[in-house]
């Protein structure tokens, strides 16, 4: 019995120490389970982090795309604009130019009435120069004669 009882208690302090080492053990792998479980959350974090900052990144792309698209269109329609025009000008240009010679010939007849109507203006105000001249004359006449009176009067 004492045998057995030794056996005993030798099993039992075997599985004590068993028992510790697997209780260490288990204590180690609980430690390297919630470090596990940390570094997990820290990454997922990031992750979600980083989704973020791309889904603003993405939003604001698909904003200067948006606008890059708007300013081309702008852009096609102002060179349409531009396109039409510039036909028009050309058109404008080439009538100008065929009518250029049936002008020039009114613009001549029109400087030569210009120029009579200039000689009979130089004319007329010759002639009212003199008026005004003379005049002018018969002013100067009529106040020398008044100052006359009037020393007339003094004496």
């Amino acid at each position: 019995l004492k045998e057995e009882n030794a056996s005993l208690r030798s099993k039992i302090n075997k599985l004590q120490i068993f028992s510790e080492t697997q209780a260490d053990k288990m204590r180690k792998l609980e430690k390297k389970l919630e470090e596990n479980k940390i570094k997990e959350e820290k990454e997922a974090q990031d992750l979600e982090a980083m989704v973020q900052h791309v889904e603003q990144n993405l939003q604001l792309m698909t904003k200067r795309a948006v606008k890059a698209e708007n300013n081309a269109t702008k852009l096609k329609q102002e060179n349409a604009l531009l396109q039409v025009q510039l036909k028009n000008y050309k058109t404008e240009n080439e009538a100008l130019r065929s009518g250029q010679s049936a002008s020039l010939a009114v613009v001549k007849q029109n400087a030569d009435l210009a120029l009579q109507n200039l000689l009979t203006v130089i004319t007329n105000s010759r002639s009212s120069i003199k008026q005004l001249v003379s005049g002018a004359e018969s002013l100067q006449l009529v106040a020398d004669l008044l100052k006359s009176i009037d020393r007339i009067s003094e004496v």
